[in-house]
C-alpha cells in the first residue's frame, strides 16, 4: 500500500455528514420516514467516465459467480488505493488516478443501489450483497495494517480511513430505504445493512446507534424475511451498547416484547439479550444460524447480562445455547467449533465457565459428548488461551463441575494432540501426582460424606441430591486426569495407591467412580503378569472388606438383640412376644436382606471392572480361582435377579480367561437364555458372543446345538421381545464376519436366509437395531469373500419363496400400516450381492484396473441362473415365476467363467427357450437376453460346434413372431442394473416383414450386449 494518504482524502473525509441520518430515523416528525418511495430513487446521472466503466464492471462479474469473488475484490481495493492515495511509483497504473475518494464513493454506492429492487429469489442479489461485505472487509483490514504501521492509535478511538468512510457513506445512503414502501427495497435494505454489520470487526460509534435504532423498527416490518435479516443484525450488534447511553433508553424493554413468526410458526424469539438462551430454540424447526449465532454473541460478551437460571429446566440447560449437536448435524458442529475460536470475550475462563455452566458438563460432558467436542475445538483453535490459562491452588481448592472439566478437557487436549508438542504445557500447569493425589482424597471425602448425608435423609432434598451429582462429577474428571498422569515419581505413587486403595474399600462409592478407579489402579500397577497379580490380589482384599461389612453389621444386630430381654408385669422374665416384636423382626429382616444384596452388587461391580481390566489365564491365580468359587459362583446360584444378572456377567468374563471353564459353562448360558427374561437374554447372547469370538469355533464345533437353540431362537423373537431380536442379530453379525461360524456347519444358511428375510420383512420396520445392524452386515458380508457369494447365491431362492409369501398374507389381511418393497427390488438386492465384479479382490484395490474387474470369474452369477431355471422348472406359484424370472437379465454373464458351466447353463437356457418355459413377456425377453449373451461366449470357446448364427437367428425369430402375433400392442420394458430399457414388441397388425424380423435379431445378437450386468 502507498505510503500516506493524500490531501484530497481530508477533503473527502469532510463531506461525509451523519447527521441527517440520525435525525431522518430518530424524528417522528421527518418526511423521510414517512413519505417514501415504492422504488429506489436512483441519483441523477452523472457523465460517463473511466472509473464508472471499471467499478461497473466488477460488480457485473460479481453477479455471474462467487468463486471469482476474492480476485474482483482484489482488483476493486486496487480501484480504491488509486483514487484516495497518492501513488508512490508509475508502475501497475489501474486508470483510476485521476479521479478522487469521493467520485470512488459516489459509482461505488451507485452500483450497489442497483441491487435493491431484485427479488429475495434472484441470485444475483445474494451474491452482490455478498461481494459488497466480502469487499467492506478486506478493504477495512487493509487500511488498518496501513494505520497500525505508521499511525498507532493508543486511546482505543477507531481511526478514520478510506475504508470507514465508504462504509459510512454506504450505510448513510441505506438507511432511509430501510422505511420503503415496497417489501423488496426494504429486504435489500436491511440484509445489506446486517450483512455489513456481521463482515466488520468495528464500526462507528454515531453510525451504531443509528443502525440499532433503525434496526429494531424492523423486527416489527410485516414481511418475515425482513423481520430475520434485522434479528440477523440485532444478534451482531447485542451487548455492545455504549455505556449510559443503552440504560436511559427504552429499546431494551422494546426489544424483550419483540416477536418473529418464523416459517409462519408464532414462535416468540426476543432477539436481544436472552436470544441465546431462551427455551423457544430447543425446537428443530428453528434455523440453524440461529443457534451458531447465540454461541458467537456469548463469545462477544453478551453474558455480562444477568442470567436467570433458576427460572430454566435444568434438563434442558445444555440445548439453550445452541450446543444440541446430534452427529448428523455436522454442518452445525463445523460453525459452533469455528465460532468457539473467533475473538472470545476478554475475560474468557469466566465466560467460558458460564458457558459450560448452560450447557450442562454433568450430563453433556462423558465420553463423546458435546462438551468435550466443544472444548476440544476451543483448545485448539486458541493457542493465546493455552498459554494464558493458569490453574493455581485456588483453582484447584474450590473447583466446580465447570472448572474441573475445563482442567480436564486440557489435559486431554494436550496429551492426545500435537504429537507431544504440548506436553510441556502439562508439566507446568497440572499438578504433579502427590498434589492431585490430596486434591483427590479431599474430593472424595466430600462425596462420601454427601452420601452418608443423602442416605440418612428420610426424603432428600433436591439441592442436595444435586450437590451430591456434582461431587460425583468433579471426583470422576479428577480420576480422568489421574489416568494420565507420569508415575515414575515413587512418593506420589505410592500416595495416589494408598488412596485408591481405600477407597475401593467404601462400599458408599458410586459405580462409575469405582470404575475408573479400577482403571486408576491398573494403570499404576506394572503391566507385566507379576503387577497384574499385584492388582488382583489389591482389588480383592477391597472386595473382602465391603462384603465384611455385612457380617459387622450382623455382628452389632446380634449384641442388641442378646441384651434385650421381656419382663412381666410381676418381673419375672418371658419369651419374646409374637405381635409386635414379629413385626420388627420382620421389618429388620428386610432390611438386612436389602444391604445384602447391595453389598453383594458392590461387590460384584468391583470384581467386574477387575476383571475387564486383566488379561492372564485364571487357573494361574488363586486369587482369582478363589474369587470365583467364593464369589461368582454363589452369586449365579442367587434367587435375586440383579445379584444373578451381575453374577452370570462376571462369569462371562471369567470364561474369557479360562478355556476349560467356557466348555463347562456353556450349557449353563444356553440355560440363561432359554428361562430368562429379556436383559438376562441379552446379557447371555453377549456373553456367548464373547465367549466364541474368544476361543474360536472349536466351542461351537463341540456344542452344533448353540446356533439353533440360542441364536435362531433369538432372531424369531421379534414379536414378544424386539430388543433381543436386536441382540442376537448383532451377535450373529459378529461372529459371521469374523468367520467364527464354520463353513460346513448345517445351520449357517438357516441363519443367513433368516437374516435376509428380517431385512426384507415388513415386521421389522420399527425394530431399527435389526435394520441398521443388516444394512451394514449383508453388503460387508457378500463383497468380503467370494464363498460367502456364493452362500448369498445358496438361499436366495429360499429367500424369495418365503418373502413371496409374506407379501401374499399382507395382501390377504389388507394391511394397510405395513408396507412391503417388491419382490423386484428384492431380487436386484440379491444379484447385487453376488455380482463376482464387487467383491474383494487381493491387492491394491486403486491399482486394479476396471477391465480387470469385468473380467472376473461369474461362476457365481451362472450358478444363480440355473437355481433359477430351477425354480421355474418346479410346480412353484406363477407370482413367484414372474418375479424372479426377470433376474435372468441382470445376471453378469462373464467369459472367464468355468467353461463347463458355461456350456451346461447354454443347453439349459436353450432348452428353456425351446420348450417355451417362460410364459410371461418380460421373463421371456430375460431368459432371450441370456440365451444371446451364452450363446455368442459359446460360440468364441473351441472344442465344440455350436448352432450357427443362421440357426439361431432363425430360432430366435419365430419366438418373436410369436411375441408379435400374441402382442400387438404391448411395450415390453426389460430392467438392467444402472438403467431401464424398452423394446417394442409388435406395433402393427400382423403385417411385419422378415426383414424386420432379421434387424430385431441382429440388434439382440450384436457385440455390445456380450457382458450382462
Amino acid at each position: 500500500m502507498p505510503g500516506r494518504v493524500s490531501s484530497r482524502s481530508t477533503k473527502a473525509s469532510a463531506a461525509v455528514s451523519h447527521k441527517s441520518s440520525v435525525q431522518t430515523l430518530n424524528s417522528r416528525a421527518s418526511t423521510t420516514s414517512r413519505i417514501s418511495s415504492p422504488y429506489v430513487e436512483i441519483p441523477e446521472e452523472t457523465e460517463d467516465n473511466a472509473l464508472r466503466t471499471q467499478v461497473s464492471s466488477i460488480f457485473r462479474d460479481a453477479q455471474r459467480t462467487t468463486a471469482s469473488h476474492r480476485k474482483l475484490v482484489i482488483n476493486l481495493r486496487k480501484i480504491q488505493e488509486a483514487c484516495c492515495y497518492e501513488p508512490t511509483s508509475g508502475k501497475n497504473k489501474t486508470g483510476a488516478e485521476d479521479f478522487d475518494e469521493e467520485q470512488f464513493q459516489y459509482e461505488f454506492t451507485r452500483c450497489v443501489l442497483r441491487v435493491m429492487p431484485v427479488k429475495k429469489s434472484e441470485t444475483v442479489g445474494e451474491r452482490t450483497v455478498r461481494f459488497l461485505g466480502l469487499f467492506l472487509r478486506h478493504a477495512n483490514d487493509k487500511d488498518n495494517e496501513h494505520v497500525s504501521g505508521n499511525e498507532e492509535d493508543e486511546t482505543g478511538v477507531m481511526v478514520e480511513t478510506p475504508s470507514t468512510r465508504l462504509t459510512s457513506h454506504v450505510m448513510n445512503t441505506v438507511l432511509p430505504l430501510l422505511t420503503s414502501k415496497e417489501k423488496f427495497v426494504r429486504y435489500r435494505a436491511t440484509q445489506i445493512i446486517s450483512h455489513i454489520i456481521n463482515s466488520l470487526d468495528s464500526i462507528d460509534d454515531d453510525l451504531f446507534q443509528v443502525l440499532r435504532h433503525g434496526l429494531l423498527k424492523r423486527i416489527h416490518d410485516k414481511e418475515a424475511m425482513v423481520r430475520v435479516q434485522a434479528v440477523l443484525g440485532l444478534g451482531r450488534l447485542a451487548g455492545n451498547d455504549v455505556d449510559g447511553e443503552a440504560d436511559d433508553s427504552d429499546d431494551d424493554s422494546e426489544t424483550a416484547r419483540c416477536h418473529i413468526y418464523w416459517n409462519e410458526l408464532e414462535i416468540k424469539i426476543p432477539p436481544h439479550a436472552e436470544l441465546f438462551i431462551h427455551d423457544y430454540f430447543l425446537p428443530l424447526e428453528i434455523s440453524d444460524i440461529f443457534r451458531c449465532l447465540c454461541v458467537k454473541n456469548y463469545f462477544d460478551g453478551v453474558f455480562a447480562i444477568e442470567m436467570k437460571m433458576s427460572a430454566r429446566r435444568p434438563e434442558n440447560s445444555s440445548e439453550n445455547v445452541g450446543l444440541r449437536i446430534a452427529p448428523e448435524m455436522l454442518k452445525l458442529r463445523r460453525a459452533t467449533r469455528r465460532l468457539l475460536t473467533e475473538k472470545p470475550s476478554l475475560r474468557v475462563l469466566k465466560g467460558l465457565l458460564e458457558l459450560l455452566e448452560r450447557i450442562d458438563v454433568v450430563n453433556s460432558g462423558v465420553e463423546n459428548g458435546v462438551a468435550l467436542e466443544a472444548m476440544k475445538g476451543f483448545w485448539e483453535g486458541r493457542p493465546d488461551y493455552r498459554d494464558a490459562v493458569t490453574f493455581d491452588d485456588h483453582f484447584w481448592d474450590t473447583l466446580s463441575a465447570e472448572s474441573v472439566f475445563m482442567a480436564r478437557s486440557f489435559n486431554d487436549f494436550c496429551r492426545n494432540e500435537g504429537n507431544h508438542r504440548f506436553e510441556a504445557l502439562i508439566e507446568e500447569k497440572i499438578p504433579e501426582v502427590t498434589k492431585l493425589a490430596f486434591y483427590l482424597q479431599r474430593y472424595i471425602d466430600v462425596l462420601v460424606e454427601a452420601l452418608k448425608r443423602v442416605a440418612t435423609q428420610e426424603i432428600a432434598e433436591e439441592e442436595e441430591e444435586d450437590d451430591t451429582v456434582e461431587q460425583e462429577f468433579i471426583v470422576e474428571q479428577l480420576l480422568h486426569i489421574a489416568q494420565t498422569l507420569d508415575y515414575s515419581d515413587e512418593v506420589g505413587r505410592r500416595k495416589m495407591f494408598a488412596l485408591l486403595r481405600q477407597s475401593l474399600s467404601v462400599p458408599d462409592l458410586p459405580e462409575e467412580v469405582t470404575k475408573l478407579t479400577l482403571e486408576v489402579l491398573r494403570g499404576i500397577c506394572a503391566g507385566d503378569a507379576a503387577g497384574e497379580r499385584e492388582f488382583c490380589s489389591i482389588v480383592l482384599e477391597a472386595v473382602a472388606d465391603v462384603h465384611d461389612t455385612i457380617t459387622d453389621s450382623d455382628d452389632i444386630d446380634d449384641s442388641f438383640h442378646s441384651a434385650k430381654s421381656e419382663v412381666s408385669e410381676d418381673g419375672t422374665p418371658t419369651k419374646p412376644g409374637k405381635g409386635r416384636d414379629n413385626k420388627i423382626s420382620e421389618e429388620e429382616e428386610q432390611d438386612k436382606a436389602i444391604r445384602e444384596i447391595m453389598v453383594n452388587m458392590k461387590c460384584l461391580h468391583i470384581v467386574q471392572c477387575m476383571l475387564e481390566n486383566i488379561e492372564g489365564n485364571l487357573q494361574q491365580n488363586t486369587d482369582l480361582v478363589a474369587m470365583l468359587n467364593n464369589l461368582v459362583v454363589p452369586a449365579v446360584r442367587s434367587h435375586e435377579a440383579p445379584v444373578r444378572e451381575r453374577g452370570l456377567l462376571c462369569l462371562g468374563l471369567c470364561c474369557l480367561l479360562d478355556k476349560s471353564l467356557a466348555e463347562e459353562n456353556l450349557g449353563l448360558f444356553m440355560h440363561f437364555f432359554t428361562k430368562g427374561h429379556s436383559a438376562l437374554q441379552i446379557t447371555a447372547l453377549q456373553v456367548l458372543t464373547d465367549v466364541l469370538n474368544q476361543h474360536g469355533a472349536h466351542l461351537l464345533e463341540a456344542n452344533p446345538t448353540v446356533l439353533q437353540k440360542v441364536y435362531l431362537k433369538g432372531l424369531k423373537s421379534g414379536a414378544k421381545t424386539p430388543e433381543v431380536q436386536a441382540a442376537a442379530t448383532v451377535a450373529i453379525a459378529k461372529l459371521m464376519l469374523g468367520r467364527v461360524v464354520s463353513e460346513s456347519s448345517a445351520a449357517v444358511d438357516d441363519l443367513l436366509k433368516t437374516l435376509v428375510i428380517l431385512y426384507f420383512d415388513p415386521s421389522t420396520v420399527y425394530n431399527q437395531g435389526v435394520r441398521q445392524t443388516l444394512s451394514y452386515f449383508l453388503p460387508v458380508f457378500c463383497y468380503s469373500r467370494k464363498e460367502n457369494q456364493d452362500r448369498m447365491r445358496r438361499v436366495s431362492m429360499d429367500v424369495m419363496h418365503k418373502l413371496t409369501e409374506v407379501q401374499e398374507s399382507l395382501e390377504v389381511e389388507g394391511d394397510a400400516e405395513v408396507e412391503m418393497v417388491s419382490l423386484g427390488t428384492i431380487g436386484a438386492h440379491l444379484v447385487d450381492w453376488t455380482d463376482p465384479r464387487k467383491c474383494y479382490m487381493p491387492g491394491n484395490q486403486l491399482s486394479i484396473e476396471e477391465s480387470a474387474k469385468k473380467a472376473v470369474n461369474g461362476d457365481v452369477h451362472l450358478d444363480f441362473a440355473h437355481d433359477i431355471l430351477e425354480r421355474l422348472r418346479s410346480s412353484t406359484r406363477q407370482e413367484e415365476k414372474k418375479a424372479i424370472s426377470p433376474l435372468l437379465a441382470k445376471l453378469h454373464i462373464s467369459s472367464a467363467s468355468t467353461e463347463d458351466k458355461i456350456r451346461n447353463l447354454y443347453d439349459e437356457v436353450s432348452e428353456a427357450v425351446d420348450g417355451k418355459l417362460i410364459l410371461d413377456a418380460p421373463g421371456r425377453n430375460a431368459l432371450y437376453k441370456i440365451h444371446v449373451s451364452l450363446g455368442k461366449i459359446v460360440n468364441t470357446l473351441g472344442g465344440r460346434k455350436s448352432l450357427s448364427p443362421e440357426d439361431r437367428t432363425l430360432a430366435i425369430g419365430d419366438e418373436v413372431t410369436e411375441i408379435e402375433e400374441e402382442e400387438k400392442t404391448e411395450t415390453v420394458k426389460m430392467e438392467q442394473v444402472g438403467e431401464e430399457e424398452s423394446t417394442i414388441l409388435g406395433d402393427e397388425a400382423g403385417e411385419g416383414t422378415k426383414q424386420d424380423r432379421d434387424s430385431l435379431v441382429d440388434n439382440l445378437l450384436s457385440d455390445g450386449d456380450v457382458e450382462m450386468s
